[in-house]
């Protein structure tokens, strides 16, 4: 029977075309690429509106890599599951918490209702000298200072309102923390699966780099942390500074935020130091300069040498934007940033020069060979 002889099938209503079919190919692969980056684009977009939110879950990896880096030190002296390193390093910080606040609780609790009075003493002093040496500054001016100062905390403090509030963000970058420093073999398969086949390889040797540089940089930020804080505190301790706990806890926490806390921490240590008189305010002047030289000397240069090596303008650009942008949380986070963006490009830049020629097979880069079952998927 000829094909003009047989009969047509009646076409279902499930294989009419409907307005959205496009008969024409060339039409149909260029709605596609439009569909594509219209889709970029609207990704974009939600990551704008989502930005605080991604910082926050960031911060999340930020802490793991701290855990994390914390049960690799203590596996070298404690065999075992690492489970129970993860859980030694949790409550080792619960620990120092509880002691905080059992020993020195009461302490540094009626220090900080004291401070605030210090530093607005020292302020009027300040003030009251300007005046003497020709600088007038009225009350007015005074006043419009203040407002200024307060309108800009005003940004930086922002983000941290509503449901992103410090004690939520915290508590939520904790539970993240955790739960990434558990099981990060999960969240590494989940995110490779969203990239090519052919990129994992390239991904995973990225995302080691990416680890080992972070707990680097939170290694040596804790280390700096740990000597400037107790160094301030024992040194203004023993000269009978006010609040040289509180100025060495802050001093301590301040280290977390480079190029911008120790200035600050300098600045409230002063204030206080003058509070007391001339002499002492010199010394608090000579300790804060000793303590930041060794820190910027010895600790720094030997942390650096295994982190990745960030210009000092860079990061320092890199806070004032993210602080203005995101308040403490990206002024806090921009370094780690800023290294994670550093070794991607550094990654891309050695993938294309390494890249074969185009004609031929796609090869492994160097230093990506993936073993069989690495990133198989998302379970």
């Amino acid at each position: 029977m000829s094909d003009a002889a047989s009969p047509k099938k009646p076409r279902t209503k499930a294989f009419v075309p409907g307005p959205t079919d496009i008969a024409d190919n060339a039409v149909r692969l260029e709605a596609r690429k439009a569909f594509i980056w219209l889709g970029i684009a609207g990704l974009i977009v939600l990551a704008v509106f989502l930005a605080q939110p991604l910082l926050v879950i960031f911060g999340g990896v930020v802490f793991a890599s701290l855990i994390e880096g914390g049960q690799r030190l203590l596996g070298r002296v404690i065999p075992g599951p690492r489970v129970v390193r993860i859980a030694l390093v949790l409550l080792g910080g619960v620990g120092f918490l509880v002691w905080l606040a059992a020993f020195a609780g009461s302490q540094i609790t009626s220090q900080a209702a004291q401070f605030p009075h210090i530093l607005a003493a020292q302020g009027q002093r300040a003030l009251t000298w300007f005046q003497a040496h020709g600088v007038h500054v009225g009350p007015s001016d005074y006043s419009k200072i203040a407002e200024q100062v307060i309108g800009g905390v005003g940004p930086v403090t922002h983000a941290l309102g509503g449901l992103f509030g410090g004690v939520t963000t915290f508590f939520l970058i904790v539970i993240l923390g955790i739960y990434f420093a558990l099981e990060p073999d999960i969240y590494r398969r989940g995110l490779a699966w969203m990239f090519p086949l052919d990129t994992r390889p390239h991904l995973k040797v990225t995302l080691q780099r990416m680890g080992k540089a972070l707990r680097m940089l939170l290694f040596g930020r804790m280390i700096g942390m740990v000597t400037e804080g107790v160094a301030t505190w024992i040194l203004l301790a023993v000269y009978g500074v006010p609040m040289s706990a509180l100025l060495g806890i802050m001093t301590g926490l301040l280290v977390f935020l480079p190029n911008i806390g120790a200035p600050l921490s300098g600045l409230m240590m002063v204030l206080v130091g003058f509070s007391g008189g001339t002499d002492m305010g010199i010394y608090c002047i000579i300790v804060y300069l000793v303590v930041q030289t060794v820190d910027g000397n010895v600790i720094v240069p030997m942390v650096a040498k295994k982190t990745a090596d960030l210009a000092p303008a860079l990061v320092l650009g890199a806070q004032l934007i993210f602080g203005v942008l995101f308040g403490i949380l990206g002024l806090a986070l921009a370094d780690p940033i800023v290294a994670m963006i550093k070794i991607a490009l550094e990654r891309q830049a050695e993938r294309n020069g390494s890249r074969a020629p185009r004609d031929e097979a796609d090869e492994a880069f160097p230093g990506d060979e993936l073993p069989d079952g690495e990133f198989p998927g998302p379970a």
